[in-house]
C-alpha cells in the first residue's frame, strides 16, 4: 500500500508550521503521519509500526529526538523517549496529561467507563482507587497479608522441588503467574484458583495473556474511527468474548459468595476479604459501587496483578541464566546474608542489595509496559516550547529510555552492578527508570509487586541452581518478545533445578 506522510518543521500547533510531502510503501496499512521536529528535518522517513510499536518507535527517536508527535489516522501522538521529557508530562504536566487514551479493543462490555485503569482522572475514578487502595495495598494490609504471601512462595518452592527430584525442567513464568494468582485470588476470595501442576493456570494465563496482547494490537479502528462499526480485525469481537470468560467466572464466585451469606443470615461471610470488602461497601460523597464496577476492579487485579509481576521473574531468571557469573553474584550474596535451611523473609530484602540490582535491571531492560497505558491531553497545554492540542495522546516509551546508550553505558548489557553505586528506584521518582509509571497515575499495585517479585526471585535463587534443558547454552537462548500491554518471553523459560 502508499502511505502519504508529512514531516512538520516548526510548531505543534495545527494553526502553523511548514509541510513537506512525500509518498512511499507501507506493507502494513495505509496511515496518514505528522512528524513535529524542533529542528529542519532532511530525511524523509517511512513510519511503520509493525509487531513490535515500542521497537519501532525507539528507531525513529534516534532520528527525531526525545519529543516527537505523529499523526496516525485521526490520531495525534506524541511520543516521549526521554527522562526529562516523561518528567515534565508525568509530574510538571501531571494534571494536564491524566487522561487516557481508549482503545477500541478496551471498550468491550463498557469497561472503559468503569475500570481504574482507563477512567479519566475523576471524582469516579478517585473513589475507585481508593477502595483498592485502602482494602489492598496499604502498608497496614500488606503488613497483615505476610504470612500468606510466605505461605504461597512455600508452596511454590515445594513444587519446584518435586520437579528437582525428577530432574524435570520447570515453566518459570507459569509457576510465578499461578502463584501471584493464588496470592491475589486468596486475597480476594479466600481461595485457590489452582494448583500450581494445574492445567487451569495455564488456561487462565493464556487468556489474560491473550487479553494484554488484543489490547495493544494496532488497530485499524483506533486511528480511523469511522471503521467501528466494521472491526476489521475483528479484535473488538475477540476481546468481547474473552472479557465474557473473566465475567462469568467472577459472577460465579459472587453469586456463591451472597448465597453463603443469605445460608448464614449473616450480612457478611466469614472471610472479611476484599470481596467482602467491596460487597458491603456503602455510598461514600456520593458514590457507590455498580455490579460492572465491580466487575473492572476484578478484571483490573487480577489481569496487571498476575501478567507483570509473573513475566518480571521470568525475565529476571531468563538473564540470570543467560550471565551464569551474575547468578553466582546472587546466589553467593543469599548465601552470605541467609542461612542456607532458613526460608527468605521479606525483612531480609533490605540486606541484598545485589538482588535489588537484577530486578532493577531487569526492569530496565524488559520494563512490563514497554509503552506505559496511553495519557491524553485533557486540554490544550505546552510542552517544552509546543503546543500540544486537547485530547493528543502520549506514549511514554519507556523501554527505549532503558536502552538509551546517553543515560545507560553498554546498555544492551545486563549489568546489575550499575545499581550498586546508585539510589535509584523504580517507584516513580527517578524517571529513567519508570516500569509502573508516575505521577497521578502510577500503578496501585506497586507496593504489592515489588514485595512478591523480590520474595519469589530471592527464594528460587537460594533454594535451588538452575541449568537450561536439552543442554542448551546460555548464549543460544531465545530472547525474543511479544508485544501486548505487557511484554512477554515470546517463547517461554524452562529450567532445571538443581538441590543447592
Amino acid at each position: 500500500m502508499t502511505c502519504m506522510f508529512m514531516i512538520k518543521h516548526a510548531n505543534m500547533d495545527d494553526e502553523g508550521g511548514n509541510w513537506s510531502y512525500h509518498s512511499n510503501e507501507l506493507t502494513n496499512a495505509q496511515t496518514m503521519t505528522k512528524i513535529y521536529k524542533p529542528h529542519p528535518v532532511t530525511d524523509f522517513i517511512l513510519f511503520k509500526l509493525g509487531t513490535e510499536p515500542h521497537k519501532s518507535l525507539a528507531e525513529l527517536s534516534k532520528i527525531y529526538g526525545p519529543l516527537m508527535a505523529l499523526k496516525l489516522g485521526n490520531v495525534t501522538t506524541i511520543v516521549v523517549s526521554s527522562p526529562t521529557m516523561a518528567k515534565e508530562v508525568l509530574q510538571k504536566n501531571d494534571k494536564a496529561f491524566s487522561s487516557r487514551t481508549i482503545p477500541e479493543a478496551v471498550r468491550v462490555l463498557d469497561n472503559h467507563k468503569h475500570s481504574m485503569i482507563w477512567l479519566p482522572a475523576s471524582s469516579k475514578w478517585r473513589s475507585l482507587r481508593k477502595v483498592s487502595s485502602s482494602q489492598l495495598f496499604t502498608t497496614q494490609r500488606l503488613e497483615s497479608n505476610q504470612g500468606l504471601r510466605k505461605k504461597k512462595v512455600e508452596e511454590l518452592l515445594s513444587y519446584v522441588g518435586e520437579n528437582c527430584k525428577n530432574k524435570c525442567a520447570v515453566g518459570i513464568g507459569q509457576v510465578a503467574f499461578s502463584t501471584i494468582l493464588n496470592l491475589i485470588s486468596n486475597t480476594v476470595f479466600s481461595m485457590d484458583l489452582t494448583h500450581l501442576d494445574s492445567n487451569y493456570a495455564q488456561e487462565f494465563k493464556s487468556l489474560v495473556s491473550i487479553i494484554m496482547e488484543e489490547g495493544a494490537r494496532p488497530n485499524f479502528v483506533d486511528y480511523f474511527p469511522i471503521l467501528r462499526s466494521i472491526d476489521p480485525q475483528r479484535i473488538k469481537y475477540r476481546m468481547e468474548g474473552h472479557a465474557r470468560k473473566l465475567d462469568e467466572f467472577f459472577d460465579g464466585i459472587i453469586k456463591q459468595r451472597l448465597e453463603s451469606r443469605k445460608l448464614s443470615k449473616s450480612p457478611r461471610s466469614s472471610c472479611s476479604d476484599f470481596l467482602d470488602a467491596i460487597l458491603d461497601y456503602k455510598q461514600e460523597d456520593g458514590f457507590q459501587l455498580s455490579d460492572p464496577d465491580i466487575r473492572a476492579m476484578l478484571r483490573d487485579i487480577f489481569g496487571a496483578g498476575t501478567d507483570t509481576t509473573s513475566s518480571t521473574v521470568e525475565w529476571a531468571m531468563t538473564e540470570l541464566l543467560r550471565n551464569p557469573e551474575k547468578m553466582t553474584k546472587a546466589q553467593s550474596e543469599l548465601n552470605e546474608m541467609i542461612d542456607e535451611n532458613k526460608p527468605i523473609d521479606e525483612a531480609d530484602i533490605v540486606r541484598l542489595p545485589y538482588l535489588q540490582a537484577v530486578v532493577k535491571e531487569t526492569f530496565r531492560m524488559h520494563p512490563p509496559v514497554p509503552l506505559l497505558i496511553p495519557h491524553k491531553a485533557e486540554s490544550r497545554v505546552e510542552l517544552c516550547g509546543y503546543i500540544v492540542l486537547k485530547n493528543t495522546q502520549v506514549l511514554i516509551n519507556v523501554w527505549t529510555m532503558g536502552r538509551d546508550p546517553n543515560i545507560w553505558e553498554n546498555p544492551t548489557v545486563f549489568e546489575p552492578e550499575r545499581f550498586l553505586k546508585s539510589n535509584m528506584d523504580f517507584k516513580g521518582q527517578d524517571f529513567e527508570l519508570i516500569p509502573f509509571g508516575a505521577g497521578r497515575r502510577i500503578c496501585p499495585g506497586l507496593p504489592l509487586a515489588y514485595r512478591m517479585l523480590y520474595l519469589m526471585l530471592a527464594s528460587l535463587l537460594h533454594a535451588f541452581n538452575w541449568k537450561l534443558e536439552d543442554g542448551l547454552k546460555p548464549e543460544d537462548m531465545d530472547m525474543e518478545e511479544r508485544f501486548g500491554l505487557t511484554l512477554q518471553k515470546a517463547i517461554p523459560l524452562k529450567a532445571i533445578p538443581i538441590k543447592r
